[in-house]
């Protein structure tokens, strides 16, 4: 092997010194720019990574009524929190706080290992505990004081208002529907740690405030809620309901006044009561509503002009439509009527005929969509349901059938909420409005800065909606809905005793409803009362509607609403007179009220049957009578006959007028076929005769004058 030359070497440590002298350049300048160009960069790094945050929780923004007083509020309660790298003996720390915190010392101590900067032990401690926790004067171990969410009027409203959970988040209704706006952003707290994550004492310590939540008020009324939970309460627990709702709302506006569901729960205290008394059934759950959708029916057919109000119909007691037989509640039918009768006595085979032939698939449904059925109404609540509605076209057996149901309130899903929106409708002259909780968004100095938009769509002519009026104010006065009557305010509407459906049969299980508005002739609130399966009397003119009145008067006078003055009886000195009087309405009043109505107009009364709830009176309603005349009343229990009778025996009629026909037969479990008009002059089967029950008897009708 040749030997390298001194040149050849003085080459190679040329080389290699040069390049070592590159490195060594390379490592200088990239020392210089770490030094000069990124000095910051990582100064900062290093001290974020010697930076601890502790969070601080915004307070979620206060929630108004609409006159200010406050429904939630954020108060501060202290929580404890541990630094693992702080606590020097995790199992002696562990178990000086488990019976304090009421946990398990393992628990605590498992938290107290973790690899994490702050972990939390335990939130909205009392006063008591906190106090011994700082006494106890822990490694490791700190308080900080946490917003809580707290609710001054306990129960109230809790299904509108909804909870927040520990960790400042809304969870369910207005709570979360409006979480965004509420929350806040929250702050935190940096204190500088050294790399063992102990504080450091002359360290670094930086406080970001937390940004709270701005404040909404609603348009609740925390008088009428308390109102409306109360006679709901009431109602519910007398009639052994299972269940109850009650919404108002201003019919102008859609501002929800009061929305009450019972029973119900204490969202301070949620997770002690059952998880079903948190569902907003008033807005989420759907149910068939029967009668009461009579009123979405009636203004379909007087807006397109197949009915006005004085069309004649005739009701023997059954209708046959797409080959089903619809019956009237009523054994017999109502006989003549005119269309406005047709509303006040609820008779299903006129709106049968209604929905299935004079209005028909397509324009019926048309207006059920227009009145905002099958769709949210569009409230600012969580979970809201659509409901069910048949489509024309789309209906696997017998549409025409369908539709005739519907148009009596069966085969079609509604919550009580579109319910009311429908009536309110009727109330705002024909313009449905958007229902709506919120009124209002405050900041923090009190200033208003948002307001909810009120918008409308029109369903009905004023003239639809002028004319529906006075025949749901007839309903009132001589129909179904007189208990739900106010004494100078006027109230219309109507009622609802809707059967419920399982298993695709419907059952002996009711549903009691009453929906209205009042004053009639000015509307300031629209209402619904809804009573879930009660046990005993169902009619819902009986149960439903007094709810309707208790609350609604005492919100019509919180509401400053003056009392229409009613015309006082003629007099002539001291003496009133006594020469006519008009028969009052006291259908579905108890005997004994009944009895009271009668005496203080100065009529006088005959009773007929064994119930105690008046089902039929003559004269009707509204009839001038003679001062004294005798009315006769015709009572009865939940049903005009017992079902368990297979036969009955006919009861003789000859003599009377084709009214007190229907009702005696009605009494006895029959149907009526009208021959003729005037006076009964010849009946078949004969009295006496044992027929099934439900039988039609034939009665002959002729004019006294007649031979």
């Amino acid at each position: 092997m040749a030997r390298l030359t001194a040149m050849e070497i003085r080459k190679r440590i040329a080389v290699v010194f040069l390049g070592v002298l590159a490195f060594l350049m390379v490592l200088l300048l990239r020392l210089g720019y770490l030094q000069l160009v990124q000095n910051r960069w990582y100064q900062e790094r290093a001290l974020h990574q010697r930076m601890r945050p502790v969070p601080v929780d915004a307070k979620r923004g206060v929630i108004y009524d609409r006159n200010l007083q406050k429904l939630a509020v954020s108060v501060s309660a202290d929580a404890v929190y541990a630094v693992p790298a702080e606590v020097e003996d995790p199992a002696a720390t562990a178990k000086a706080l488990a019976p304090l915190l009421d946990m398990d010392p393992a628990v605590i101590e498992e938290r107290l290992t973790r690899r994490q900067a702050t972990v939390w032990l335990a939130r909205k401690l009392d006063t008591d505990t906190a106090r011994e926790i700082r006494a106890l004067d822990l490694p490791g171990i700190g308080l900080v004081e946490r917003p809580q969410r707290y609710y001054p009027h306990g129960q109230l409203a809790a299904h509108v208002l909804g909870i927040a959970g520990i960790d400042n988040q809304g969870l369910e209704g207005l709570e979360f529907y409006y979480d965004e706006y509420l929350r806040g952003e929250p702050g935190r707290v940096v204190m500088e740690r050294d790399a063992a994550g102990r504080q450091i004492p002359d360290g670094i310590r930086r406080f970001v405030p937390p940004v709270d939540g701005v404040n909404l008020v609603l348009t609740l009324d925390h008088v009428i809620q308390y109102a409306a939970e109360r006679e709901l309460a009431r109602a519910v627990e007398e009639t052994g309901s299972d269940r109850g709702v009650f919404i108002a709302m201003d019919p102008r506006t859609g501002g929800i006044l009061a929305l009450a569901v019972y029973p119900s729960f204490d969202p301070n205290d949620y997770s002690s009561y059952p998880v079903e008394n948190r569902r907003n059934i008033a807005i989420v759950d759907q149910y068939e509503p029967g009668s009461t959708f009579k009123i979405v029916t009636a203004s379909a057919a007087l807006d397109t002009g197949v009915v006005t109000p004085m069309t004649g119909f005739y009701d023997p007691g059954h209708i046959k439509i797409g080959g089903v037989t619809v019956r009237c509640w009523r054994a017999g039918g109502h006989g003549s009527q005119t269309f406005t009768e047709a509303v006040e006595s609820s008779c299903n085979p006129v709106f049968a005929e209604l929905g299935a032939e004079r209005l028909g698939g397509e324009r019926f449904y048309e207006y059920i969509q227009l009145f905002g059925f099958g769709e949210k109404t569009g409230i600012d609540f969580p979970g809201e349901a659509k409901g069910i509605v048949p489509v024309p076209g789309k209906i696997q057996w017998g549409e025409t059938a369908r539709w005739a149901n519907v148009g009596f309130g069966q085969g079609i899903g509604v919550t009580p909420l579109q319910l009311l929106v429908a009536m309110a409708t009727i109330a705002n002259g024909g313009v449905r409005v958007t229902p709506h909780f919120l009124q209002g968004i405050l900041d923090h100095n009190g200033r208003v800065i948002q307001e909810y938009p009120v918008t409308g769509t029109r369903v009905l002519k004023e003239e639809t909606a002028a004319q529906m009026v006075q025949i749901l104010r007839s309903v009132v006065v001589n129909g179904s809905g007189s208990r739900a009557d106010i004494p100078g305010y006027r109230v219309a509407g109507k009622t609802g005793t809707a059967q419920v459906a399982e298993g695709g049969r419907y059952t002996e299980r009711r549903i009691s409803s009453f929906v209205g508005f009042a004053p009639a002739d000015d509307p300031r609130i629209a209402a619904v009362v809804v009573l879930y399966h009660p046990k005993g009397e169902t009619y819902g003119g009986v149960i439903a509607a007094p709810v309707f009145k208790e609350i609604v008067e005492d919100a019509l006078e919180r509401m400053g609403v003056p009392r229409r003055q009613e015309p006082a009886p003629k007099s002539q000195g001291n003496v009133f007179q006594r020469d006519n009087v008009q028969v009052p309405n006291v259908l579905n009043f108890p005997k004994q009220e009944a009895e009271t109505i009668l005496r203080q107009t100065g009529l006088r009364y005959q009773f007929n049957g064994e119930g105690e709830i008046v089902f039929d009176q003559v004269p009707a309603p509204g009839t001038v009578v003679p001062w004294g005349t005798v009315v006769q009343l015709l009572a009865h229990d939940e049903v005009v006959y017992d079902a368990g009778d297979e036969r009955v025996t006919v009861p003789s009629v000859i003599g009377l007028s084709m009214r007190e026909v229907a009702a005696r037969l009605a009494n006895a479990g029959l149907r009526l076929q009208v021959h003729g008009s005037g006076i009964a002059v010849r009946q078949e089967p004969a009295p006496g005769t044992e027929v099934p029950r439900d039988y039609v008897v034939n009665v002959f009708f002729a004019s006294p004058s007649a031979n």
